[in-house]
């Protein structure tokens, strides 16, 4: 019997971070939120731009959210994809209100241009 699966391919993504702060901030978070968020890491870097949500939402303009809820509060961090398969993590923060703040918006966003046109 032939699967007819038989062509996937996996692709795996690498992932980094803008800056040693933005990987310290998320090192941070209570420990409910931090498990969910390497798990999810781990389906980004297996999935890459096909993980959807409940996981990730698309902010616009090929900006991302990673979205993981744990009893400790909200954890958002927010990414983008470059060429050669890397994910940069740009932003990362605890949401204390039902709405994203627009100043993290504005700060992952900021932050993506930088990459894109390094």
């Amino acid at each position: 019997m032939v699967s007819k699966f038989a062509n996937i391919v996996i692709m795996n993504y690498t992932i980094e971070y803008f800056h040693s702060r933005v990987k310290a901030e998320i090192e941070s978070w209570p420990d409910g939120i931090l498990a969910d968020y390497a798990r999810l890491v781990g389906l980004l870097m297996e999935f890459g731009p096909n993980l959807r949500m409940p996981y990730s939402r698309a902010m616009g303009s090929g900006l991302f959210e990673l979205r993981r809820r744990g009893r400790e509060g909200t954890g958002r961090a927010f990414y983008c994809f470059l060429v050669g398969q890397r994910v940069v993590i740009l932003h990362a923060f605890v949401k204390k209100t039902k709405e994203t703040p627009e100043r993290e918006l504005r700060i992952a966003r900021r932050r993506m241009k930088e990459v894109q046109n390094a």
